[in-house]
This record gives C-alpha cells, structure tokens and sequence, in this order.
C-alpha cells in the first residue's frame, strides 16, 4: 500500500471536479427512513438514505464514468472507449460516451442480466457479449489494442474516485452532523471516492463497506495488508461481484474506511423488503446489501446514531426483483421474531 500514490484525492481536488461534473450529473436527494419497523430493527438510528438510485443511468456508476471519460484528449476521444461490466458500468460507459460524442464498445458478460443489456444499448453504445470472466476483459484488451479505444475502469482509478467523492460530499452538505456513513463494496469505486470525501470534512464520522459474504475480496485484501484475488464469486448481487480488490482503492480504503463487514444473500434481500417497505424503493441487491449491514452486522453500532446509507442503484428486471423481494420477506420476518 505504501508505495500507491494517492495524494491527488485532496479535498480540494475532489470539490474541483464535483464541480466540473455538476451540469451534468444529478445532485441526488437524501430521505429520512422513517418508520415503526425500521426503529424496532435499526435500535434508534436515525437514518438518512442517499439516493444515488435517481442518478443518470440508474446507479452511482455514472459519476466515475463520466469523470474518467472528461479527462481523455481529443486524439483518444475520436477512437472510442470500451468497458467490460455485467451492466451497471457498461450502462454507465456508454451514457457518458454518448454526452462527450465519443464511440463506445462495450464488453458485457453473457450471463449479464436482459434488462441491464438493453440499458446499455439504449445509450447508443455497441454491446459485445463474451462469457464471463477472464474473457470479457480479454475483450476489452483487444479492442484497445485493435482499435484503439480506451479502456474506462469499473471501479480502479484516481478519477473514478474522484468521481464517486461527489456523493460523499453532497452528503455531507446535505446531513448535518453524521456520525457514520454505509456504503455497499463491490470493487471498491464508491466507497474509496465517498470514505476519502467524508473523512476530508469530518474525520470522527465513522465509514463502513457491506461486502456479500460470496465476494469479500475488500475484506480479505484490507486483513492481509494488500490487494487479493478471491477464487469464486458466489452471490446474487452482481454488482458486488468483482473477484478482486486493487491498488488504488485498496489503499484508499485501508486508510478513510473504518471497518468493512459482509451480510448473506438472505440479509440482502431483506435489506430490500425494507427499503421498498419502509421508503417505497425497488432497489437492486448492490443497494440492499448497505441495509442488510446496518441492519445486522452493524446495528450495535450505529444504534442511536445519525447514519447516512447510500442507496447505490436499482437496476434490476420486475422478475428478479420480485423472486428476490419474497425470499428478503422470510429472512425479514426471521429476523423480528
């Protein structure tokens, strides 16, 4: 970790470029979560939920895609980018392409969800399916190398969590006096951007990830002192599925997050039985899974505290989210019994 140079994620550098994002990106609302159930459960805490579900695109992603894609010259502009994604990001690159005028390829897993696909090819992008894994990423690399393009990161990269820091600092101006902040962990893109923007303004306030217990490479690389590689995926939240943890927001994440836990697929979708019952949010299960942690692994922590969980994106098909929505309902009740 000591030898990744993160000095560029400064305050004032992460409010330069929220600023240079801000006509284009939505500044997205907080709600207070409020209700008998969510008391009873949550042991007091006061919750305040970010939205970033309402942003372009449908999930956070579009931040960091739109703040890599903002940096590229026009030389590189006028060959294109690629991404490779089981969705959120593929959407994400090719909404930003298409707001810069630049031509996007992007690589998607064969097993990415039909709704996400055509999400992706609405933003005018060319969708390249390849089997999951090594091979999209192969993908990618071939058509930097033959084409040209240049490859936007999902989730590694001083711009992308310069990007990201923007939710963290609208938070902050938007909640006064947090004592803690939740952030779903899948690569580690969002919660290195908003740790690094949170800590910058107050640094008492607590910060801590949720990993699916099936994809815990953060939790793992943070134990061990350095970057790993975990050797299977096993969870319904794709989203949260990167098999590795790299250097960047690793280092990022060793220093500004203050614990990072995992929840199971069952807290998950319970997690989303309580947004949609408590907020009235259909939310995709990378969203869920910060309600799971503050609702389990967390709830003694933040019991009677000021908490900000950011409700990371809602990309999700009407059968899945309901096939999810009733197996969240039996860990639920399980859980008030």
């Amino acid at each position: 970790m000591n030898d990744v140079d993160i000095t560029g994620m400064t305050l004032e550098a992460m409010q330069t470029r929220a600023a240079a994002l801000r006509s284009d990106i939505v500044q997205t609302p907080v709600v207070t979560l409020s209700s008998p159930m969510v008391d009873e459960v949550l042991g007091g805490a006061r919750v305040a939920l970010k939205l970033e579900c309402f942003q372009h695109t449908g999930t956070f992603k579009a931040r960091g895609a739109l703040s890599v894609a903002r940096q590229l010259d026009d030389d590189t502009r006028g060959r294109g980018i690629t991404a490779a994604s089981a969705g959120n990001h593929a959407i994400a690159a090719g909404w930003a392409a298409a707001k810069l005028g630049i031509s996007a390829k992007v690589v998607m897993q064969d097993n990415a969800n039909p709704f996400r696909v055509a999400l992706a090819r609405a933003t005018g992008a060319e969708v390249v399916m390849k089997p999951a894994g090594q091979e999209t990423f192969a993908e990618a690399e071939r058509l930097v190398r033959e084409e040209g393009r240049f490859f936007i990161h999902p989730f590694e990269g001083l711009h992308t969590s310069l990007g990201t820091a923007g939710v963290g600092l609208e938070l902050m101006a938007q909640v006064a006096d947090l004592d803690a902040v939740v952030v779903s962990v899948g690569g580690g893109g969002l919660i290195s951007g908003v740790a690094a923007a949170v800590k910058a303004i107050n640094p008492a306030c607590r910060v801590y990830g949720v990993e699916p217990t099936g994809a815990d490479s953060m939790s793992r690389s943070l134990a061990s002192g350095a970057p790993v590689t975990i050797p299977e995926v096993n969870t319904i939240a794709d989203s949260l599925g990167p098999p590795m943890a790299l250097p960047f927001g690793h280092a990022l994440c060793a220093v500004y997050v203050d614990d990072v836990v995992t929840v199971s697929d069952d807290a998950i979708c319970a997690g989303m039985v309580v947004l949609q019952r408590a907020a009235k949010l259909a939310v995709e299960p990378a969203a869920g899974a910060a309600m799971a942690g503050a609702l389990g692994p967390l709830r003694a922590q933040l019991a009677g505290r000021r908490v900000g969980v950011i409700v990371c994106g809602a990309n999700i098909d009407t059968e899945t989210y309901l096939g999810q929505m009733s197996r969240g309902q039996a860990a639920l009740d399980s859980l008030l019994s």
